[in-house]
C-alpha cells in the first residue's frame, strides 16, 4: 500500500507572522496539514501535537478508521490538558486537514477527515472539488444562505472557527470515504491558501504540474505572490497504482460534494 503513493509538501510565514505556526504531515500512508491557534509558542506546539499523533499511525499496517479517530479525540484532549497546564499555552488548539488509507471490509480506501477551516480536496479529470466542510463562523452563515461566497472572503470574522482539536468537550470530526481512484490528486491545505488564491488557480497548477512536490511548491509560491498574511501549506498527494482492484465487497465511491 505504502509505495503506490507519491506526495510532497510545502510551506510559508505569512507576512503577519514571526514563526509559521502551520505543521504538515507526509508519512507513508498518512497525510494532513495542522493551523495552530493561540499565540507563537502556543500555536505551534498544537499542530506539531496533533501531527505527532497522526505520525504514529503510519506504522499500523491496516489501519482502520476508528484509529484514526480514536488518535484524533485522544490528542484533542492532550492539547487541551497542556494548555491547561501551561499559562503561556492556555487556550491554544488547532485545525486539521487529512487523508489516510484505510482498510474496510478487507479492502482498502481512503478516509478523508477534518475539523476547522484546513481543508482536503480531490482534482480529478480536470475538477477541483472541495471535500471538506470549514467549520467557521462564515461558513455557517453561507450554508444559512444569509452571507454570499464573496462577501464571506471580506467579512470580519472570516477567521473565527467553530471547532479545533484542543477543545473540552472534544469537537466532532467530519470524515468522508471512498475507494481509491489511480486518476485522482488530493491537496491538504491551511487556510492561509484558500484565502488567497482561487480554486480556478489552485485546479490549474494541481494540472500543470506531474510531480507533487513541484504542484505544493507552485501552490505556496502563488499564495506568496498573492501577499498571504497567513502561514500557508499544501500537501499533494498522488496515487500512482489501483489498490483496489474492482470485487462484490468493495463499497462504492460515496458521493462527493458539489464543486465549490
Amino acid at each position: 500500500m505504502i509505495s503506490t503513493v507519491s506526495a510532497g509538501a510545502a510551506t510559508a510565514v505569512g507576512r503577519r507572522h514571526l514563526s509559521n505556526e502551520d505543521g504538515h504531515l507526509v508519512a507513508d500512508a498518512v497525510f494532513a496539514v495542522a493551523d495552530g491557534m493561540g499565540g507563537h509558542a502556543a500555536g505551534e506546539v498544537a499542530s506539531a501535537m496533533a501531527l505527532s499523533r497522526l505520525r504514529s499511525l503510519a506504522a499500523q499496517a491496516d489501519l482502520s478508521p476508528d484509529s484514526v479517530l480514536a488518535a484524533l479525540t485522544g490528542v484533542s484532549e492532550e492539547i487541551f490538558l497542556a494548555g491547561a497546564g501551561n499559562a503561556d499555552q492556555c487556550g491554544m488548539g488547532t485545525t486539521v486537514a487529512g487523508l489516510a488509507l484505510v482498510r474496510m471490509a478487507g479492502a482498502p480506501h481512503w478516509l478523508v477527515f477534518n475539523v476547522g477551516d484546513s481543508r482536503g480536496y480531490r482534482f480529478a479529470g480536470g475538477v477541483l472539488t472541495q471535500l471538506t466542510v470549514d467549520h467557521s463562523e462564515v461558513a455557517e452563515l453561507v450554508a444559512a444562505g444569509t452571507l454570499t461566497l464573496q462577501d464571506a472572503q471580506r467579512h470580519p470574522r472570516r477567521n473565527v472557527i467553530t471547532r479545533a482539536l484542543g477543545s473540552r468537550p472534544a469537537p466532532e470530526i467530519d470524515v468522508w470515504m471512498f475507494p481509491p481512484d489511480p486518476a485522482e490528486r488530493f491537496l491538504l491545505c491551511t487556510d492561509g491558501l484558500c484565502q488567497v488564491v482561487s480554486d480556478a488557480v489552485l485546479a490549474a497548477a494541481l494540472g500543470t504540474h506531474s510531480e507533487p512536490r513541484a504542484a505544493a511548491e507552485e501552490l505556496i509560491a502563488l499564495a506568496v505572490a498573492a501577499g498571504a498574511e497567513d502561514d500557508v501549506t499544501a500537501v499533494v498527494v498522488d496515487l500512482q497504482a489501483d489498490l483496489a482492484r474492482a470485487d462484490e465487497r468493495t463499497v462504492p465511491r460515496a458521493s462527493l460534494p458539489k464543486e465549490s
